[in-house]
């Protein structure tokens, strides 16, 4: 990495950390004008870094967000990353294959973690030190020998039908209403339905655009029903005094964030009388086992879900022993 360059990026970090309110991208842009000029070089001194690698997070992280991720994968990303730290107490240089499988194994023996959230930690690390190697910080990532634990797959858990009906049924307010309906009709995930803006909504074909992991956009579809119940929605709540689709009760009216509408579908859920978890999600994995079902081919939901890897959407395709014995009695038995 140029020197130029990693100074503006150390200066966006520091005041990414300092909470100061500048808006970084317009102040890259000065920076890079007023430092174009000048030959950068960092400071040589006789003492050595020792344990740098808070130093080559704030980087990371600050490189990761000019790139355009997201709010919550910055932060998983920096919770990963200073947990890391806090356990290695070595410069960035120094650190083995062998350290990092003595942190993965204490991680395991500390918190009792499954492999899915171990697999989670791996991805995150390999992401960290591949960025390191690739900038030349290191000679070579440390985790190119790290394996992903080995998960069994199974079956994507979904609402049937009936148990979609009762929660549409508990819903006591036009907003959780119309929420639910959204909800499920466009199988979006919860981060996705909190940047949802009123004007996004294209009334007449039933279709807005979002943007997804990676800040990549596709488009998703609404039904009639959840039309119905966002339009009587909007008319019941003021929402014309903020530009979010769903927000808070009461004045002054603000975007509904991700704990809030969790509580809200869990609130239909306990009046729905449910003894299990419901969650944004599951509404998500009910969407795409229900269109499979009817038809629905796995490219079509691939594309609605916004899924890169094909193979992920190949999980809802597994079907389930009452599935199975159905289709045999009605196509294989005589």
């Amino acid at each position: 990495m140029q020197s130029v360059e990693e100074a503006i990026i150390r200066i966006l970090g520091k005041t990414e950390l300092e909470s100061v309110g500048i808006e970084q991208s317009a102040l890259r842009t000065i920076l890079e004008e007023v430092l174009y000029q000048y030959n950068i070089q960092p400071q040589c001194t006789d003492i050595v870094l020792v344990n740098d690698i808070r130093d080559k997070i704030v980087l990371f992280l600050t490189v990761k967000k000019l790139d355009g991720l997201s709010k919550n994968t910055l932060n998983s990303y920096k919770l990963h990353l200073v947990r890391f730290s806090s356990f290695t107490h070595k410069n960035i240089g120094d650190i083995t294959v062998m350290d990092i499988r003595i942190y993965l194994a204490e991680l395991m023996k500390q918190k009792n973690i499954k492999n899915t959230t171990l697999n989670t930690e791996i991805s995150v690390l390999k992401s960290f030190f591949g960025w390191l190697a690739d900038n030349e910080y290191i000679n070579k990532s440390p985790m190119n020998q790290i394996k992903q634990a080995k998960v069994d797959k199974r079956l994507r858990k979904s609402l049937n039908q009936e148990e979609l009906e009762r929660l549409r049924d508990a819903c006591k307010t036009s907003r959780q209403r119309a929420l639910l309906e959204f909800m499920f009709s466009t199988g979006c995930r919860l981060s996705e339905i909190v940047s949802v803006n009123r004007l996004d909504l294209n009334w007449n074909d039933r279709s807005l655009k979002v943007i997804g992991k990676g800040n990549k956009e596709r488009q998703v579809y609404f039904s009639e029903k959840a039309k119905l119940y966002i339009k009587k929605y909007m008319l019941e709540c003021g929402i014309n005094e903020s530009e979010a689709l769903f927000i808070t009760e009461r004045k002054p009216y603000k975007r509904l964030e991700n704990r809030a509408i969790q509580c809200e579908i869990s609130k239909i859920a306990k009046s729905a009388g449910f003894d299990k978890a419901i969650f944004p999600h599951l509404l998500r994995h009910t969407m795409a086992t229900l269109a499979l079902k009817s038809g629905a081919s796995l490219t079509t939901i691939q594309h609605l879900l916004g899924h890169t890897d094909a193979s992920t959407t190949q999980i809802y395709a597994e079907t389930d022993k009452d599935t199975v014995r159905e289709e045999y009695r009605k196509y294989l038995v005589q």
